[in-house]
C-alpha cells in the first residue's frame, strides 16, 4: 500500500482529501502542522508527500527543504493558493515534483499521484542482474543482500543501474542529488561515489575523466 504524509491545515478540507485518498486504496497520515509532519518523517518511511504551504510552526516550503537537505527525495505536490510566479518558483527551487492550485478537482489530484507514482516506479526495472529493486520501500537489494543506503545513495545507485554501461554525466548526478539552491560540488559527488564503491565492492564504477562515472555491469 502506498503510504502518504499530508500536510493541511484546514481540519474540514484536510479530512475530506484523507477520504478521498482512503477511498483510492491509499493510507494517509494528516498533520496540521510542520512540525509535525517533519517528526513523522524520521519515525517512518512515506511515499508521497502533499504539503500545503501555509501551515503552522513549520510552512511547506521550509519543511520539504530540510527534508531535502536530509537526503530525502521522496515525490512532493505541492497543494496550495498561492499563484504567483514568485512562489511557484520557490515551490520548485526546494525540490517539489509537482504543484497544484486551491481549489483543484479531486480525480486532478489522483491523476497527479498516480502519474507520480509511475514516474519514480519507472526509474530502474525491478530486477537487473542480482540486484532487485523496491521501489515503494526505496531499497535496493544485491545478492538477496539489502544495501544499507542514505537517500542520495539510493539515487545515485538507481541513476547508475538505470544507465549501466553508460557513461553519467556530472552534471545529471548533480541534478538528481540536489535542488538547483545548493550548492555542489565534484567532491561532493565523489563522497558519494566511493561510498557506492565501499558498499559494492563487486562492482565497478568507473571515473571517466571530464564528464562524469560510469557502472559497469
Amino acid at each position: 500500500m502506498i503510504n502518504i504524509l499530508l500536510l493541511e491545515d484546514d481540519p474540514l478540507f484536510g479530512e475530506t482529501l484523507v477520504d478521498l485518498l482512503e477511498e483510492s486504496s491509499y493510507e494517509v497520515s494528516h498533520f496540521t502542522n510542520g512540525q509535525d509532519a517533519l517528526d513523522a518523517t524520521f519515525e517512518r518511511k512515506f511515499d508521497i508527500y502533499l504539503l500545503d504551504i501555509n501551515v503552522p510552526l513549520v510552512d511547506g516550503i521550509s519543511l520539504l527543504s530540510e527534508l531535502r537537505s536530509a537526503d530525502d527525495n521522496t515525490p512532493t505536490i505541492f497543494l496550495t493558493s498561492h499563484k504567483d510566479k514568485a512562489m511557484l518558483e520557490k515551490g520548485f527551487s526546494s525540490g517539489c515534483d509537482d504543484y497544484l492550485n486551491k481549489p483543484f478537482d479531486s480525480d486532478e489530484l489522483l491523476f497527479r499521484i498516480k502519474a507520480l507514482i509511475k514516474r519514480s516506479s519507472s526509474s530502474i526495472p525491478t530486477s537487473i542482474g542480482d540486484f532487485t529493486h523496491n521501489v515503494i520501500h526505496k531499497s535496493i537489494s544485491y545478492k538477496s543482500n539489502l544495501l544499507e543506503l542514505s537517500n542520495k545513495e539510493y539515487t545515485l545507485l538507481v541513476l547508475l543501474l538505470k544507465h549501466q554501461n553508460e557513461n553519467v554525466p556530472k552534471e545529471l548526478i548533480s541534478d538528481a542529488l540536489w535542488t538547483s539552491a545548493e550548492s555542489i560540488s565534484d567532491g561532493a559527488i565523489r563522497v558519494y561515489i566511493n561510498r557506492l564503491k565501499q558498499i559494492l565492492p563487486e562492482i565497478k564504477i568507473e571515473n571517466i575523466r571530464g564528464i562524469g562515472y560510469k557502472l559497469v555491469y
